[in-house]
């Protein structure tokens, strides 16, 4: 792909004459202002069979993005691949082509208290950040906060998935085996028991990408949330069944279209003002 670079302060951004995108291969006009974010390219396929409509995926590296509506609402699912850095290079690039773009990240996780069970969904209020990728870019101290818009968005909408489900914060992690206290036969991990301790703090799940979708998104003053299904209770060592799988992931996509829907309706109410409050229902 040939590329141009754009300046930005100090950075440069890759992409074609027409704004194509190095990474993700999107251009201006490809992407909907509601981005639904998740891991796993099928995962995205899944939520694209949901759409009203859809246009064709565009896939490029790992990166693989689909664009349609639902209920009537413009809405892109890009599955970004695991971790933090491609979470990274997805939100960057994709800022370009979006103007005041949302992020919904639904992604699965592990449960890290005794009340959390596999098939649960966790809406995420915050997030630890136990990664490094957001430190290239904020002070260690810098908070991994969800915007409330969002989370209020995907807590109507999970009521409706008929899940059982909780707010809270939740932990990511730069890795899957050492960086969350997995032991396999060659690599003993550093930290013996992160869930364990995570679970004295009152933090409810682990996963990989929140922390660093939470924090770019805070400093561009974009909206971000995320609901993740539980695949394992780390606490029990106890991993979901696959029949267990397929559902939590389905109330995963739903509740995540369904805040979709429920933020449009939000942007509705809202109109001119510039965040929406709960006295904007009495208005309705």
């Amino acid at each position: 792909m040939k590329t141009n670079s754009k300046q930005l302060g100090s950075a440069e951004i890759m992409s074609t004459a027409e704004g194509r995108q190095y990474h993700i291969g999107l251009a201006p006009g490809e992407v909907a202002p509601f981005i639904l974010m998740c891991g796993d390219p099928a995962r995205a396929e899944k939520v694209a069979r949901l759409f009203d409509e859809a246009k064709a995926p565009i896939a490029h590296r790992e990166y693989v993005t689909v664009t349609g509506k639902y209920k009537g609402v413009p809405v892109s699912i890009m599955a970004t691949g695991m971790g933090p850095d491609n979470t990274e290079i997805a939100v960057v690039e994709l800022s370009q082509v979006v103007k005041n773009p949302t992020f919904i990240r639904i992604g699965t996780s592990g449960a890290n208290k005794e009340n959390i069970s596999n098939g649960d969904l966790v809406v995420s209020s915050g997030a630890v950040r136990l990664e490094n990728t957001s430190t290239y870019f904020v002070h260690e101290g810098f908070p991994a906060v969800a915007s409330h818009e969002a989370v209020l968005a995907l807590l109507e909408s999970v009521k409706r998935t008929g899940a059982k489900f909780h707010l809270g914060l939740t932990a990511s992690m730069p890795g899957f085996y050492g960086a969350q206290s997995r032991t396999t036969p060659f690599f003993k991990p550093r930290f013996k028991d992160l869930p364990g301790e995570l679970a004295t703090m009152n933090v409810s799940n682990n996963e990989m990408e929140g922390s660093s979708l939470f924090t770019l998104a805070a400093m561009a003053g974009f909206r971000a949330g995320m609901v993740c299904g539980i695949i394992a209770e780390r606490h029990k060592n106890r991993f979901i069944s696959p029949e267990g799988l397929a559902k939590v992931e389905m109330d995963c996509i739903k509740c995540g279209l369904g805040a979709v829907e429920v933020l449009a309706k939000m942007d509705k109410a809202r109109g001119s003002e510039p965040y929406w409050t709960p006295g904007m229902l009495l208005k309705a």
